[in-house]
């Protein structure tokens, strides 16, 4: 082989070497950016989602809870001024026994909400610091589902009453799998 020969197979070598390390970097830094999402994921409490849903709606939904009536007397209310928008139809659809079944907006959310618990108790399995982190901040929302519940009139429905149960069942049940998936870990681990 002659030099010259010599000298280009061991540029292409270096060249090849150059492009294997830029792809490998490359490479690394998507699965940096994917590890940062999944910790994102992790430590995020999907709940939050339909709780702030329900907010933004009680909210946003003020209603009076004292209102004067015809006579100039104070009159309170009896019931969470968003009742009417909670019950009103969010979907309709015919069914072939020939009535309608209609979603009402709170049973919508509360779908939502089922979902995501769902998903909760699924991402409650691992047994990492971001589960731990989550739990925590979960058990916050629930607090403060908790307060907004027995202190402020839009609260107080059942709709947002079973979105606070299902807080305190994510808590719940997250702690328990955690556990017990830890506990299913150190048994393994511990035979070895």
């Amino acid at each position: 082989m002659s030099k010259n020969t010599k000298i280009a197979l061991a540029g292409a070598a270096i060249a090849k070497r150059e492009r294997d390390k830029q792809k490998n970097h490359a490479s690394s830094d998507s699965h940096e950016k994917g590890n940062l999402m999944r910790a994102i994921f992790g430590i995020f409490p999907l709940l939050v989602i339909p709780v702030a849903l329900y907010n933004l709606l009680a909210l946003g939904f003020g209603g009076a809870v004292e209102t004067v009536n015809a006579q100039g007397e104070l009159v309170r209310a009896t019931s969470a001024p968003i009742l009417n928008l909670l019950n009103g139809p969010f979907m309709h659809l015919p069914m072939i026994s020939g009535v309608d079944w209609m979603l009402t907006k709170g049973d919508a959310i509360l779908l939502l909400a089922i979902v995501f618990l769902f998903l909760e108790i699924l991402k409650s399995t691992s047994t990492g610091t971001s589960t731990i982190i989550n739990h925590a901040i979960s058990m916050m929302l629930f607090i403060v589902c908790l307060i907004q519940f027995l202190l402020l009139p839009n609260f107080a429905t059942s709709t947002f009453f079973i979105l606070m149960s299902m807080a305190l069942l994510d808590v719940l049940a997250g702690v328990v799998v955690t556990i017990v998936s830890a506990r299913r870990d150190f048994g393994v681990a511990g035979d070895l």
